[in-house]
């Protein structure tokens, strides 16, 4: 009577490693959560995708893109930012005279172009202005912004 016990002890020992370890498993990711669903870790989503949804800094699962990419939200046009990989246009600028940048689109060109000050601020630098054109008027005044004369559209005093 003691052997048919004895064969069904290492029988009884793998039924109890294998639960332990499903136990095991679901204690590291409690669930496959679906799309919109809270979450801290890729692992714990269907998708294995577990991103900032909105301006809300809290994560959830997140659908892939079709190369099968796991992208974080970005910012919209007209939001506040502080870098250009915040922004779903990859391009953050200053739009008026305040410090403050916001995300904005790019031109047909695909470009990311920064505010300039219109004709007739104060400049610095020919970068500084949207006519690329910071002179001098005269020997006793500030720089200026200044629209582009001449047939050549050149920099020049008028």
């Amino acid at each position: 009577m003691a052997s048919p016990v004895w064969m069904l002890l290492p029988l009884l020992l793998l039924l109890g490693s294998l639960a332990g370890h499903r136990l095991w498993k679901k204690q590291v990711y409690p669930s496959h959560k679906g799309i919109g669903e809270a979450c801290r870790m890729d692992e714990e989503c269907q998708s294995k995708c577990c991103t900032t949804g909105s301006l809300d800094p809290s994560k959830q699962c997140s659908p892939r893109t079709i190369l099968l990419r796991c992208l974080p939200w970005r910012k919209p046009i007209g939001h506040s930012c502080s870098h250009s990989s915040e922004c779903q246009s990859r391009c953050c600028v200053r739009s008026n005279r305040s410090r403050q940048k916001f995300c904005t689109p790019l031109t047909i060109f695909l470009q990311c172009l920064p505010w300039r000050k219109p004709d007739g601020d104060f400049c610095g630098s020919h970068r500084e202005c949207k006519s690329q054109c910071c002179i001098q008027l005269r020997d006793d005044s500030p720089h200026r912004c200044i629209l582009r004369s001449g047939i050549l559209a050149q920099c020049l005093p008028l």
